[in-house]
């Protein structure tokens, strides 16, 4: 006897430090799931990642600009840059340049990848609300679950309250006489089996709490709890409101999942005329201007007389007086020094004037034989959009039969609920007559706790068949764009 009390203590007191965390209602759960989620991040990245590639693609349709400049020292024999001249001497260089160009016409290639690279960031987009969506729905899922398990934990405790109210007053009667010990034993074992009952519902919502946070993204060390809600008191709309007809004509305009296919479709389009302007001429403009500089370190930087040039026979003369007179020529020898760091630029601003060249061109692309890429690319691309089109139709058939499922699932539910609270009506009367025919020494005790299990497991289904209920009709309020909440 004091074990099963201490056993009852014990989940009373797991119940008690189960309260303690700051409780969640659904629609901070599933809030918190889409932002921290991981599958919904890494979805948020595929979506960023083709948002860049749509940015690259229409970037792609701009004139480009870049520019350059270098500065070295050459050793040994190589091209002066600025004379074109073979020199064996080192010298300083230092060289600019601008370069770039557009494409005038190329079949609109660069254009409809844009749009193409455009429509499948938006399907991306898309692909990440739909991910938000499931998840919001396994939240949902997850919460009514814990929501469920925490009622049958309180029918639970209901239970146990009832043996223990049957124990007491079984044992007063053992005590006078009226009854053998055998219906205390058989209260003792019921009460033991209904705190078995009890732990197992509370390990059972600790571990939908459990699944929960996993859903979250929430660590498993972090305390945690959810808003107990009465299901009775959930706001549910009605049969006449969620029509299939109606609920599928405002989902294909609305889920996302509808609308990543369509957009993969246009995708698809524009990528088959991408491929298409393959087969056309592509015309582009260019541009290059450019300037150099260079200078040798060593120079000439005087002359010094060395004598006259030798008398030959051929050597020019004069006569004066009847006089020959021969003509010399004066020799003279270049001097030279080395530049140092400062003087080597001398010149820079005149060389770079002198040197600056541009040139501007069109250049025209013809396509004659590529070994039937294009063709072949070409039929690739028709072949993606039969695909993509096939996929936007297989989204809508699984769509509109999702959504019908889900109806006949609410209608089973509904008829389901109405049966199980006729069993549970039937179980409570059969209760409480026995219940008075035990207590008139009428009926065993044997007999008692089989009513009493009976309309247990009654109220056990009547719950499990309420939040069944509840979770297929939020399911096709969600099909029709209602948020999720309770």
């Amino acid at each position: 006897m004091k074990y099963i009390l201490s056993l009852f203590l014990i989940g009373s007191s797991l119940g008690l430090w189960a309260q303690e965390p700051v409780q969640w209602d659904l629609k901070t759960c599933v809030q918190y799931a889409i932002e921290h989620n991981i599958s919904v991040q890494q979805a948020d990245i595929q979506a960023r990642l083709s948002k860049l590639q749509a940015e690259l693609a229409k970037s792609n349709q701009l004139p480009t600009l870049n520019g350059s400049t270098g500065a070295g020292l050459r050793i040994g024999r190589s091209i002066d840059p600025t004379t074109n001249g073979f020199t064996n001497t080192q010298f300083l260089y230092n060289n600019f340049g601008i370069n770039g160009g557009i494409q005038i016409f190329n079949g609109g290639k660069l254009k409809n990848n844009a749009e193409a690279t455009t429509y499948s960031w938006q399907a991306s987009e898309a692909d990440k609300q739909n991910v938000s969506n499931d998840i919001s729905l396994s939240v949902a899922t997850y919460y009514l679950q814990v929501l469920s398990a925490i009622e049958q934990t309180e029918i639970a405790k209901i239970q146990i309250g009832q043996t223990k109210e049957q124990l007491a007053a079984t044992q007063k009667r053992v005590e006078v006489g009226l009854l053998p010990e055998l219906n205390l034993l058989e209260l003792e074992t019921q009460l033991a089996n209904d705190s078995s009952t009890y732990i197992n519902a509370y390990s059972q919502v600790e571990q939908s709490k459990l699944n929960l946070k996993a859903l979250l993204n929430l660590d498993a060390s972090v305390k945690f709890d959810i808003q107990a809600q009465v299901v009775d008191k959930i706001k549910l709309q009605s049969f006449a409101d969620l029509q299939p007809d109606y609920v599928y004509a405002v989902a294909a305009q609305n889920l996302p999942g509808v609308k990543a296919a369509e957009l993969r479709v246009k995708a698809a389009d524009k990528n088959t005329l991408v491929a298409k302007a393959n087969f056309y001429p592509s015309l582009s403009f260019g541009y290059n201007l450019a300037s150099n500089f260079s200078n040798q370190f060593t120079y000439i930087n005087g002359v010094a007389l060395s004598g006259f040039s030798s008398i030959t026979a051929a050597s020019p003369f004069v006569t004066m007086n009847n006089t020959k007179y021969f003509v010399q020529s004066p020799v003279y020898t270049t001097t030279t020094a080395t530049r140092n760091w400062g003087n080597i630029w001398n010149g820079w601003n005149n060389q770079l004037n002198n040197n600056f060249g541009q040139s501007f061109g069109f250049q025209l692309s013809i396509p004659i034989f590529n070994g039937n890429q294009a063709k072949i690319a070409y039929q690739q691309s028709k072949l993606n959009y039969k695909n993509a089109s096939l996929q936007e139709q297989n989204t809508k058939n699984k769509l509109k039969q999702d959504i019908y499922t889900a109806y006949t699932n609410a209608v089973m539910a509904f008829n389901k609920l109405a049966a199980t609270q006729k069993a549970l009506t039937s179980a409570e009367k059969t209760f409480q007559f026995a219940t008075k025919r035990y207590e008139l020494g009428l009926l065993g005790t044997i007999e008692l706790l089989n009513n009493q299990n009976n309309y247990l497991k009654a109220k056990v289904n009547f719950k499990s068949a309420q939040y069944e209920y509840v979770f297929r009709i939020k399911l096709l309020e969600f099909y029709k764009g209602e948020a999720l909440s309770l």
